[in-house]
């Protein structure tokens, strides 16, 4: 029995090396949490080899044997089941807008227009347009404005000069100069460094929003208390006037263009880095799950104004004031609302010579016009100059 007992330490220490790199390296290439999956089945077969080792199974029956082996590795199925059900029931699932609705010249897009013809018209030379989601409706307006009719997918990057890459996706074709203008609400750092020759104009005005669940008690917020509570420091709902609930602070990646807005609030305080589930690729998905009462309740999110209420509907959150200002039209016109930011077309150096004239026409009256009635603020009024 010395022996036995001998050879499963030896086994279990062997096998943990072992079992330990296959885990890791499960972990490195998988796409998902099936490396969750993989380090329960080697655990399983850790316990089963020394079940027979120890000579375990000649003191109990046949059957019982095979009961509890069968055990062993239903249990990890089980065990990874209820965690990808959890990781699932908070992961943020793909849930952007449906952009095509918002395509130019599409018979029925939901698209701001002039009732007079645009001053500025171009045939061709087309400036290919890129930008974040939630400005697709203004530039997309531009294009319907100047652009000659046709076929523009919003995906479409070889064949239609107006498409929507997100924010970093954006920035990156600016740099390879496969864009000639985008559309953002600014560069990080990193992507400022990335662009050598950079112009950036600045054409509208939006507000950046913080939103919870409608059923969230909490309407509003200081710009210290949000600091607070994406530094890490505040943690609990309860703190801020809410229910003794955890706070679930969902981000969005590195590059994007409502990280970069977190970024801009905080400052020089430090981001806490969220868990991989508190992590969104999408605008859309934070809105979902932030509205989601079952198991969000306790989330906070943000975006941009215009996205979160009007690019996204069917959805049960609520934008909080912040420093007891609400996030409206008056309030970002005026400047009171503090977290009202510019968005901008930018350049980089382009050779096409239809741009500069384009964005000349973006803020001229018919531009701003066009800004003004997809739900933005314009820069300036009509006969002023451009801020």
């Amino acid at each position: 029995m010395k022996k036995r007992k001998l050879a499963a330490w030896i086994f279990t220490v062997v096998y943990g090396f072992v079992g330990w790199f296959i885990y890791g390296l499960a972990r490195m290439v998988s796409s998902g949490n099936e490396y969750i999956y993989i380090g329960f089945v080697c655990i399983a077969i850790g316990l089963t080899v020394n079940y027979f080792i120890l000579n375990i199974h000649k003191r109990m029956a046949k059957k019982w044997t095979w009961i509890l082996v069968g055990v062993i590795f239903i249990v990890p199925s089980l065990l990874y089941g209820s965690y990808d059900w959890y990781i699932r029931s908070i992961e943020i699932a793909n849930a952007e807008v449906d952009l095509s609705t918002y395509q130019p010249h599409k018979q029925g897009a939901d698209l701001a227009r002039l009732e007079e013809p645009a001053t500025f018209q171009l045939e061709e030379d087309l400036p290919e347009l890129d930008g974040a989601t939630a400005l697709y409706p203004v530039y997309a307006a531009f294009a319907e404005a100047v652009y000659p009719e046709g076929t523009y997918g919003y995906d479409d990057h070889s064949e239609s000069p107006v498409t929507v890459s997100k924010t970093n996706g954006a920035f990156q074709r600016l740099s390879r100069f496969q864009a000639d203008i985008i559309f953002t609400a600014g560069p990080s750092e990193q992507q400022q460094q990335a662009l050598k020759q950079m112009k950036k104009t600045a054409i509208g005005k939006e507000a950046f929003v913080f939103f919870v669940h409608k059923d969230n008690p909490v309407d509003s917020l200081t710009l210290k208390q949000l600091k607070g509570m994406y530094s890490g420091e505040i943690t609990n709902w309860e703190e801020v006037g809410g229910r003794d609930q955890n706070i679930i602070a969902f981000q969005r990646p590195e590059g994007s263009g409502s990280q970069t807005g977190l970024q801009n609030m905080m400052g020089e305080t430090p981001i806490m880095d969220p868990p991989k589930d508190q992590r969104v690729d999408g605008m859309g998905g934070v809105i979902e799950k932030a509205s989601d009462y079952r198991n969000h309740r306790n989330s906070i999110g943000f975006s941009y104004r215009f996205f979160a209420t009007k690019m996204v509907e069917d959805h049960n959150i609520k934008l909080l004031n912040i420093n007891g200002i609400v996030p409206s039209v008056h309030h970002i016109k005026s400047g009171e609302y503090p977290l009202t930011g510019k968005f901008y077309s930018i350049t980089n150096g382009t050779k096409n010579p239809h741009v500069e004239p384009f964005i000349d026409w973006i803020l001229s009256s018919q531009g701003q016009k066009l800004i003004e009635e997809t739900g933005y603020i314009p820069v300036k009024e009509p006969g002023l100059p451009a801020e």
